[in-house]
């Protein structure tokens, strides 16, 4: 090429205009969005994600695909979204090693603090404490034999899981002596408990109802400080004797640090806007069994500063590591 086309070329370029970020976002987004679920497929994290990414997608005109990276208290996946491009095109679904992870990892390749955009909260995990239907039909009834036979075992869907924590918590103010079995994911954990490997398990209730209203498997206590609406019947911890007890797993979308501010709002309010559509939330409520949140990018960052810190309490007081 001549010089002086070469020289030309290179004058329009710089003379063409650079696009603010709010421009550059109003064409966001001309792909389709890979949301990255921190969990196995079929537990906690995955059910919601998938249930809600289709509405966001349809809102936000491009389909939003959901691919599991599971493994090390959600660490795994974080650390994909983490070192992803800041552009609104990977985004992450993860639930409560948000944090938890802080005051149990160490050397990751990310901070949690600093390396994530919050998005908004997509739902809280209610727990249900379940055994087969077969087995004890309340939870004294439960406890009664966790004490005459010490080192019954309790499933969850991994260390440091929601699941993992409430059983710590409940058999440690209960003196039951449980031993915990880790799985990789809920789905793993409730196959074990049918087949009479474990005597029970903590489970979040979008792997835990349908099995429940199958009639395979018996609730006996949900972890939240009330009842739910879709297991009206089945009593709360805090009704067996423990005040106070209010354990659960919750679910949120995140980005790469950076993401432009109007691409994070866009993703913010097609969330709110799928959780507030009537059928959408009963999906959520009634369907699998979560209870829907929403609300700002503000109020997520409020929400997970408080959580870390409660985190940490729980991690000492019951004294949990990572292998």
């Amino acid at each position: 090429m001549p010089a002086t086309t070469r020289r030309r070329l290179l004058s329009t370029a710089a003379a063409l205009p650079v696009l603010p970020s709010a421009a550059r976002a109003q064409a966001w987004p001309s792909r389709p969005i890979r949301v990255i679920a921190s969990y196995a497929p079929g537990g906690g994290v995955d059910v919601p994600t998938r249930l809600v990414a289709e509405p966001m997608g349809a809102i936000l005109g491009q389909p939003m695909a959901v691919e599991n990276r599971a493994g090390a208290t959600g660490s795994i996946g974080a650390a994909a979204v983490a070192a992803a491009a800041p552009d609104g095109y990977t985004i992450l679904s993860d639930a409560s090693g948000q944090a938890l992870n802080p005051a149990l990892l160490t050397n990751l390749p990310f901070d949690y603090v600093t390396a994530f955009a919050p998005i908004g909260h997509l739902c809280i995990l209610p727990q249900v404490l379940v055994v087969l239907a077969s087995g004890p039909a309340s939870l004294p009834a439960l406890m009664e034999a966790a004490r005459k036979k010490r080192g019954m075992t309790y499933a969850s869907s991994g260390i440091a899981s929601g699941p993992h924590l409430a059983g710590a918590v409940l058999s440690r103010r209960a003196d039951l002596g449980l031993t915990h079995v880790a799985y990789r994911g809920s789905a793993p954990a409730m196959q074990d408990v049918l087949a009479g490997a474990v005597d029970m398990a903590f489970s979040t209730t979008p792997q835990a109802v349908p099995l429940i209203r199958e009639g395979r498997l018996r609730a006996l206590a949900v972890t939240t400080a009330q009842r739910l609406p879709f297991l009206p019947e089945v009593p709360t911890v805090a009704e067996g004797g423990f005040p106070g007890f209010d354990v659960n797993d919750w679910v949120a979308m995140w980005a790469p640090a950076g993401t432009p501010a109007p691409v994070l709002d866009r993703l913010n309010a097609a969330l709110n806007q799928a959780l507030s559509d009537p059928a959408w939330r009963d999906r959520l409520l009634n369907g699998i069994g979560v209870l829907p949140a929403g609300g700002s990018r503000e109020d997520l960052a409020r929400f997970v500063t408080a959580q870390r810190a409660a985190m940490r309490e729980v991690v000492r007081a019951e004294n949990i590591r990572v292998e």
